[in-house]
């Protein structure tokens, strides 16, 4: 719940996140198909919203869309090469 959490102020905090993603996205590091799949997930989900609440129903329609969003966020952090991770501050820590 912690990690979901930081990542959601990560979405919220254009400032960190669009540089992250446009060094993801232009990294060497960043294999090829890494960068489509990624890609994939961001055209896919704005050419398909999946929404689960409509969105004109005010607060919770835009949640679903938030929630959806933090999930593509979270999987393109996984696919980042550690030095990148490292570099925005996203490595998970692990409560022993």
């Amino acid at each position: 719940m912690r990690r979901f959490l930081k990542r959601l102020k990560f979405l919220f905090n254009f400032k960190k996140s669009i540089p992250f993603l446009k060094e993801f996205f232009l990294s060497k590091e960043v294999a090829i198909k890494t960068k489509v799949i990624s890609s994939a997930l961001i055209i896919g989900y704005i050419v398909f919203p999946f929404d689960i609440i409509p969105d004109f129903i005010m607060f919770f329609g835009i949640f679903d869309d938030i929630t959806v969003a933090t999930l593509i966020l979270q999987q393109i952090i996984k696919m980042a090469p550690e030095s990148l991770r490292v570099k925005y501050d996203l490595n998970e820590k692990r409560d022993s």
